[in-house]
């Protein structure tokens, strides 16, 4: 077994399922020790997954919508370990499926909130430390989907997190601190256990979220969704030292699809 973040403190942001629980069970195995972050209480569930095979997990529950639950999280770790060595920020998901005319204002600022803000705070609340040890990792959780039909506010944030990425791995190369994301591809998941929208979809929605599926398998050269360990390989990577000349990328990992 490789131990490639032995000792090393990992924030996980979105833990409690999909990509990021995933994240969560592959770090900890290569000996990490995790801060689990995120506003649903499966959270708990994840970290009892660790702490049964031997690992060790720091559970934070926070809206990392609010720079307050973001400084939460970090001054948690930072308490507990003394530092934050890693940050993976992984919060973040299409809220509606359907073109842009028919987006409601409060649901463009809502899905821009869930898929950006996150970032930006976490990302915010961690640097002060990291730059103070002149050292430091953070992957930012993307998406191809930057280019794609029927989710316009989704796209621009996540594009604005692909901003962010380079424009702080710029900045802050100086300070031994490496900042890349990874554009995820459409991934094959289990239902997700708290759903980002609780409405039921209507036909109309039906169709159009099929749109986006279609759309996604056609773009990719390998015609097909992505699995969560195919994510959190190349999350892992780029968290590593293996990648330690490597900043300011956006890698995508979406079967040929470049987003």
């Amino acid at each position: 077994m490789r131990a490639r973040f032995e000792d090393k403190v990992v924030i996980i942001t979105g833990a409690a399922q999909g990509i990021g629980r995933g994240v969560a069970l592959a770090t900890a195995e290569e000996g990490a020790l995790v801060v689990l972050a995120d506003r649903s209480e499966l959270v708990h569930e994840v970290a009892g997954e660790i702490t049964a095979n031997g690992g060790q997990a720091l559970v934070v529950t926070a809206d990392l919508e609010t720079y307050n639950g973001a400084q939460l999280v970090v001054e948690a770790a930072e308490e507990a370990y003394g530092r934050v060595d890693v940050l993976i920020n992984n919060v973040g998901g299409t809220i509606w499926a359907k073109p842009y005319q028919e987006y409601e204002e409060a649901q463009i600022e809502a899905e821009i909130r869930r898929s950006l803000f996150p970032t930006l705070w976490c990302c915010r609340a961690v640097l002060p430390g990291m730059v103070a040890r002149q050292q430091g990792v953070i992957v930012n959780v993307s998406s191809i989907a930057t280019r794609g039909i029927y989710r316009i506010p989704y796209s621009a944030a996540k594009g604005g997190v692909n901003a962010l990425t380079a424009s702080l791995a710029f900045e802050h190369a100086q300070d031994g601190i490496r900042v890349n994301a990874v554009a995820t591809g459409g991934t094959e998941a289990p239902p997700r256990k708290v759903p980002r929208n609780t409405a039921p979809m209507s036909e109309q929605e039906k169709v159009w979220y099929q749109g986006i599926v279609d759309q996604t398998i056609s773009s990719s050269l390998m015609h097909r969704y992505g699995t969560i360990d195919e994510q959190v390989g190349a999350i892992l990577f780029l968290a590593s030292d293996e990648a330690s000349y490597i900043t300011g990328t956006v890698l995508p990992v979406g079967g040929g699809d470049l987003g």
